[in-house]
């Protein structure tokens, strides 16, 4: 979390909130009514969605920040969850991207970290062989889940992540917070009426008409209160990340392991996802119109992807954020705060830390926010977003897997936005944490330097400052490199680790 400010006693503040009001049911909604119920019990939270308006449901996949924010801040069931969410584990990434075969990015540390006996750190002695450098990426290249415990039981610790349908999530986070005393109403909003900056009421097709004291538009790419009610500006992202559709499909899965990992794969005008349920295989080609028709686009995942069964959709979307999400009475979540090409494990992380900051906000107001409040509020979500842009942005500027005309594109024209004295620095310096820290901007840092590091590391980004390593130094590496690779050689299989868990003998801790 990220400091805030003590409220002002001389800012302008808002009435006390009592009531809010969420509008849309989806992931976003959701997240943010049951954050709001449980960090704020006495507040009446109650959900509007509409039946008559579906969700993209690409599948889910998450970060660490996801299982540590159910279990550890909502207290969560995880029997519970695991029982009625049913998903599938998620070490990380393997990237199919840069010069090297491939690469994995996981939630632990790889390149923030100096191996004990070396007098650099692990990113210096990465140039050619980038692995077993930590746990999760070892385990992640051995088709790996989870270590093994005693009695050959997995080891369900650490910051993993999941891979989730998104009916089954909906569904049970829905329940959970019905049981947390959040209400729920089926209906359509007609119209939005509001003033001075506010939102006053909303009326729905079912002749409802709904007030409260805070609203959250999670109505997704239609941002239907700080987008159309309140016409807060659009800030676009399109110098930076320029892919502006999807198109999705997938397969039942038959003989095919589970993999621990997303895989992100280039692509001749974008990338590819694959996510790993338990009983389907999810594909999506993420591409930029000026450079591919959707018709080729869908021909060349097809091509690539010949399992693919379901009939592949388009989805188009626009990357970028708006200028503000807390306007007046009215805070966004999700989609209708911002979005970045349909990477759902990245947003539903930022609807976590927008959920959260917002009931933090609430906490130190006690339910007064004043504008202090809310214009810190929208500095550090603006500064998320941001932040995810430019870190988005190093994947593009950097991939030298392919010479297509849109790669030769976005390795000549992509921005780094606030990320360029990092790269700057980087270039100067080479993987060295300590001193590319001093370049972040300002916080919150949700990659830190570990992030950025296993971009450059792992698409073998040059540097000035190579540190030519003596044959004992690289031995010592190895050594390190090799105790890693045997701990995770015995540990066990998605499909392994399910089966254990849905043992009678099993307890969660």
């Amino acid at each position: 979390m990220v400091s805030l400010p003590d409220p002002d006693p001389s800012s302008s503040a808002s009435p006390e909130i009592r009531s809010v009001l969420v509008l849309g049911g989806g992931s976003a909604g959701l997240l943010a009514a049951l954050t709001l119920k449980r960090m704020h019990p006495s507040l009446a939270v109650t959900v509007v969605h509409s039946s008559e308006i579906g969700t993209i449901g690409v599948g889910e996949g998450t970060t660490a920040v996801f299982p540590a924010h159910l279990f550890e801040t909502l207290g969560i069931s995880k029997e519970e969850f695991y029982t009625e969410a049913q998903p599938t584990w998620k070490q990380g990434i393997r990237f199919l991207w840069g010069p090297r075969d491939e690469f994995f990015y996981d939630f632990e540390f790889q390149y923030d970290q100096q191996f004990q006996g070396l007098p650099k750190p692990t990113g210096y002695y990465a140039r050619m062989e980038c692995t077993d450098l930590s746990q999760a990426c070892a385990l992640m290249q051995r088709n790996k889940a989870f270590t093994t415990g005693p009695l050959g039981k997995p080891v369900i610790k650490g910051q993993y992540a999941f891979h989730i349908e998104n009916h089954r999530l909906v569904t049970c986070l829905e329940t959970i917070a019905r049981r947390n005393g959040v209400e729920f109403a089926d209906d359509t909003l007609d119209r939005t009426m509001a003033a001075d900056g506010q939102v006053t009421a909303l009326h729905f097709k079912s002749g409802e008409i709904r007030t409260a004291d805070l609203y959250i538009d999670a109505s997704g790419f239609r941002a239907e209160l700080i987008g159309k009610a309140l016409e807060e500006p659009f800030n676009s992202f399109s110098g930076s990340l320029f892919c502006d559709r999807a198109v999705i499909g997938g397969w039942e899965r038959t003989d095919e392991p589970i993999a621990p990992y997303t895989t992100a794969e280039t692509m001749d005008h974008g990338w590819c996802w694959q996510i790993e349920h338990e009983t389907f295989i999810n594909r999506g080609y993420v591409y930029s119109s000026q450079f591919v028709s959707d018709a080729d686009a869908e021909a060349e995942l097809l091509a690539k992807n010949p399992k693919i069964s379901t009939t592949p959709r388009i989805v188009k979307f626009r990357s970028g954020r708006y200028e503000r999400n807390w306007v007046g009475n009215v805070v966004a979540v999700g989609n209708a705060s911002g979005f970045v090409e349909p990477l759902e494990a990245t947003a539903l992380a930022q609807i976590i830390y927008e959920s959260r900051w917002l009931a933090e906000s609430l906490r130190r107001t006690a339910g007064k926010p004043d504008d202090a409040m809310r214009a810190s509020y929208n500095r550090i979500v603006g500064i998320a977003w941001d932040e995810i842009r430019d870190f988005l942005a190093f994947h593009y500027k950097f991939n030298t897997r392919l010479e297509t005309p849109f790669w030769k594109h976005c390795r000549e024209n992509t921005s780094l936005g606030n990320y360029e004295d990092l790269y700057r620095l980087y270039r100067e310096l080479g993987p060295n944490p300590a001193l590319l820290a001093q370049a972040l901007p300002a916080r919150p840092n949700i990659y830190g330097v570990e992030g950025f590091l296993a971009m450059l590391v792992g698409m073998q980004v040059h540097y000035d400052r190579l540190h030519l390593a003596s044959g004992g130094e690289m031995d010592t590496f190895n050594r390190h490199r090799q105790g890693i690779a045997a701990k995770a050689k015995n540990g066990l299989s998605v499909r392994e680790a399910l089966d254990a868990i849905r043992r009678p003998s099993w307890q969660w801790t």
